[in-house]
């Protein structure tokens, strides 16, 4: 069926749409209207001088149809949307997917939390902060796990700035040289910022600047509000408005040959639920790592025991979660298709929360289990992202 601008009626789970409508054909779309090779069917841009990427963390498609009235401008934009996260529907899966224009089984950041190295090196990373788990202090791992080396393909930022086009990526200041910007968002400038006045300012400056320009900006507190005070809380509300605004912002100053486009990397949900994995003793049987986050599990068996702990935790959990073996949820397409040297990165056991529910470690990730908004899983909420792209003719 023809794509026709709204978002089809599925329900949950939301399989993710790799290689047609998901995060991973956004920045070659714009490559393409950029005049650059790579573009792919699903999302089609015309040609421009000059593209720029609003990522604005936690944004939803349902939400933000939701709460259009708190975000006119962005609701007022033309829809190329919705599009997948995939999965997980994380913040370092997702970047990842869509600073390299691959999916998760490609590029191998499957997870919050994952599993690298193998035998007595093998160990959990946390992949926001590129640390250790579980350990205090927090034990930066870039130098024994290079994020060049954990992410080793070309991002879509260093094929753009290799043919010519000048790239910039604006975050926070402290984003830069952090595990994630370089296993997923390498190339080009790095301006770092403190607020949305300059994140506006500098996007509006790359976008201004002569030649063909790619400038990628980076938004992180509307997600940050959600996982404290819930998706739709009046905070998070007053969040979405500054969000629209600064989008506005970018828009209004764009030259008449660029393009803006705001997408998000995930939506959100409010969790009612929550399986405390530390102190349910039956669900750590067998376990030797437990990685992903609270709505998506990765789960590392030891030897042999790997057929007990499906059947465990398939017991456990119920209808709360949808379990599989690792294998099935590679053959379901969850994380695209995998390459080999991703494989030992997925556990044995894929475990995605169903409705309401969160999988929370209260020991080893006491700051992640006390959230209330929380996301990863395949609901649509969390899965449709959007695709809004504003020109000023």
């Amino acid at each position: 069926m023809p794509f026709d601008g709204h978002e089809p009626a599925s329900p949950e789970p939301v399989l993710p749409r790799y290689g047609e409508r998901s995060l991973a054909e956004v920045l070659p779309a714009l490559m393409a209207a950029l005049g650059l090779p790579g573009g792919q069917d699903g999302i089609v841009i015309p040609p421009v001088r000059a593209a720029g990427l609003l990522l604005i963390d936690g944004l939803g498609a349902r939400l933000l149809d939701r709460y259009a009235a708190d975000a006119p401008f962005l609701s007022s934009l033309p829809d190329a949307g919705p599009l997948t996260a995939g999965f997980p529907s994380s913040t370092s899966t997702s970047l990842t997917s869509l600073g390299t224009g691959t999916v998760p089984g490609h590029h191998g950041m499957v997870g919050i939390t994952m599993r690298v190295g193998s035998g007595r090196r093998a160990r959990l990373l946390h992949t926001l902060h590129w640390t250790g788990v579980g350990q205090k202090p927090p034990v930066d791992l870039r130098g024994d796990f290079p994020p060049e080396g954990v992410q080793s393909g070309p991002t879509a930022l260093e094929r753009a700035a290799a043919a010519g086009v000048g790239v910039t990526v604006v975050s926070a200041r402290r984003f830069e040289n952090s595990g994630l910007t370089r296993a997923a968002l390498r190339g080009g400038r790095f301006r770092g910022v403190m607020a949305l006045g300059d994140l506006a300012a500098e996007m509006i400056t790359s976008l201004n600047a002569p030649g063909r320009r790619l400038c990628y900006g980076y938004h992180a507190d509307l997600d940050a509000l959600g996982h404290d005070h819930g998706p739709g809380s009046l905070p998070w509300r007053m969040q979405l408005g500054a969000v629209d605004r600064l989008a506005a912002l970018v828009a209004e100053n764009l030259p008449s040959d660029a393009v803006l486009a705001v997408t998000g990397d995930h939506g959100m949900m409010t969790v009612d639920r929550k399986v405390d994995i530390d102190t349910t003793p039956d669900l750590m049987r067998g376990v030797d790592l437990v990685g992903g986050d609270a709505r998506a599990r990765l789960v590392y068996a030891r030897s042999g025991a790997a057929d007990d702990v499906f059947a465990t935790w398939r017991e456990v959990l119920g209808d709360g979660a949808l379990v599989l073996p690792s294998a099935q949820a590679v053959a379901d397409g969850l994380f695209g298709p995998v390459a080999s040297r991703v494989a030992n990165r997925l556990g044995d056991v894929v475990v995605v929360a169903r409705g309401g529910t969160a999988l929370t470690r209260t020991q080893v990730e006491p700051g992640l289990a006390a959230l209330i908004g929380q996301h990863g899983g395949l609901t649509p909420d969390e899965q449709w992202v959007p695709l809004r792209l504003a020109h000023n003719a």
